[in-house]
């Protein structure tokens, strides 16, 4: 059980499940945070289809690079 636990917190380890977990610790976020977290959680959902019909991530996915500012 243990390795399971592990995979699953590698495999939430992005920026999407990051700002997530953000705004469930921050409550003063409020309602726009609730928002934020909706939509992260749509892109999710709309990513994981992707790659069940593609075999890959979504372009916008597979193609970022960090920009340094």
């Amino acid at each position: 059980m243990q390795s399971k636990k592990r995979c699953n917190f590698i495999r939430d380890l992005d920026r999407f499940h990051l700002v997530i977990d953000t705004i469930d610790r921050l409550p003063q976020t409020g309602e726009t945070g609730q928002a934020l977290k909706r939509q992260l959680g749509d892109k999710l959902l709309e990513h994981k289809s992707y790659i069940n019909q593609h075999s890959q991530d979504m372009p916008e996915i597979r193609n970022w690079r960090w920009q340094p500012h």
